[in-house]
């Protein structure tokens, strides 16, 4: 783009300045920093897992931690992508855009909820701003009395 020239977004994107593109570009899907605590103060507890994985292969959603055998999904869900009801705050640049986003966001959360817990998996999900200390101590206490329920068998190696 040479000097003078407006900044054109690419078809099909909201980006509403080539610099709200860049920003928007570097947010991570997976490995933030809330997830990454998470995972290590679990792998601490001696407790292994699959990292950003599908707990239904047909279901093309994935957790952030997944227990396979003692069928446990993790979801850390961002504030602002996943609406947190304490800091959500709603964009002023095309708010309608964002809002709705937010909304299909929160309706697929509550749908891979439904179809996990159905398909026989506890879904635990945590807001990014909760303490990863608790959180992990709290996941740590599913995994351990789940593998120690008959009905699911024993956890090997994760």
């Amino acid at each position: 783009m040479s000097e003078g020239e407006a900044w054109v977004p690419p078809p099909g994107s909201w980006a509403s300045s080539a610099a709200r593109r860049r920003n928007m570009q570097a947010i991570r899907a997976r490995d933030t920093k809330p997830e990454w605590v998470i995972r290590r103060l679990l792998h601490a507890r001696g407790l292994r897992y699959r990292v950003a994985a599908r707990p239904l292969p047909e279901l093309r959603r994935t957790a952030d931690v997944v227990f396979r055998p003692s069928r446990v999904a993790v979801f850390i869900d961002g504030c602002y992508w996943h609406g947190c009801p304490e800091h959500y705050v709603s964009p002023r640049t095309n708010p309608g855009y964002w809002s709705e986003k937010v909304a299909r966001n929160v309706a697929r959360d509550r749908d891979t909820d439904k179809r996990l817990t159905e398909a026989g998996w506890l879904v635990l999900r945590f807001w990014e701003h909760e303490s990863s200390e608790e959180c992990a101590e709290i996941i740590a206490a599913h995994v351990l009395k789940r593998r120690a329920s008959p009905g699911l068998g024993k956890e090997a190696a994760d």
